[in-house]
């Protein structure tokens, strides 16, 4: 049996991994968004790991009369401007060069990591499809559980 820290390890690294093939994904499809080396971009996507973790909540706490007015689409807003705010941090190694860069990479940076997340399992969305036995409720097709 693994001790429970080493499964909070396993899930911190592949969300890391998740995140850094968002970020990067982003830099090939916006410009706009530059980095030097592999390191800045890992450094960048654990910045951003762990400003929506703890900035995030807050903006959206103060901006939800916003959310609700747009049925939640300002979260791009929201997604943005922490995506702008990590590539003013880290210039010039990591850049994001205008907040409409920063806009398109934060939703491809989002599009990507719900894909990721949700083919590794590592997300919150969970798919399951079983087989009933002949019979039973569904006479054998399969069912599609998400």
């Amino acid at each position: 049996m693994r001790a429970p820290r080493e499964g909070r390890l396993k899930k911190f690294l592949q969300s890391w991994l998740v995140n850094t093939l968002a970020v990067l994904t982003a830099v090939y499809l916006v410009r706009g968004i530059h980095y030097e080396k592999p390191l800045d971009l890992v450094v960048a996507s654990l910045l951003l790991g762990v400003l929506n973790a703890v900035l995030r909540p807050v903006l959206m706490l103060l901006a939800l009369p916003l959310l609700i007015f747009t049925l939640g689409l300002f979260m791009l807003v929201i997604n943005a401007l922490v995506l702008f705010f990590i590539g003013n941090l880290l210039r010039p190694h990591f850049s994001v060069d205008s907040f409409w860069a920063a806009f398109w990479g934060a939703l491809v940076v989002s599009i990507v990591s719900i894909i990721l997340n949700t083919l590794t399992g590592s997300g919150k969305a969970r798919v399951r499809i079983e087989r009933r036995r002949p019979g039973g409720p569904g006479g054998g097709e399969p069912i599609i559980d998400v």
